[in-house]
């Protein structure tokens, strides 16, 4: 469902893991790769990136990436390196988001999104 992008905290990803979330992670299994290949394999296994890098914003809109994947970029990092979960894990629980198709923002008080058009037209 998730992927954790290298600069993504393993505290973090370790409690979304013991909350039953599926998280794969850069740092894990392709340390050091770049951005466009993240994006790449996100796109190829339908995953969500979870991020603390603004270049992903560019990198799709600026580009106008194709059926680009879904991303959650973290504009802050809080005081613990279990903030963004612990965030994650409550945004998960509004049934007001969705993430599929969007670039969305995660403040510590607020949450904004921007949908991608697709090639389907979605």
């Amino acid at each position: 469902m998730f992927l954790a992008n290298e600069n993504f905290p393993r505290p973090s990803i370790l409690l979304l893991r013991q909350s039953n979330t599926i998280v794969q992670s850069i740092q894990e299994e392709f340390p050091g790769i770049s951005d466009e290949q993240v994006l790449q394999i996100a796109k190829d296994n339908n995953l969500v990136i979870l991020t603390f890098d603004k270049d992903y914003g560019e990198l799709i809109f600026r580009h106008q990436l194709k059926n680009p994947p879904a991303v959650v970029y973290f504009r802050e990092k809080g005081q613990s390196p279990l903030f963004a979960g612990q965030i994650l894990l409550s945004i998960l629980q509004m049934k007001s988001i969705t993430f599929e198709n969007s670039f969305t923002v995660v403040e510590r008080e607020n949450v904004r999104q921007r949908f991608y058009r697709t090639e389907n037209g979605g």
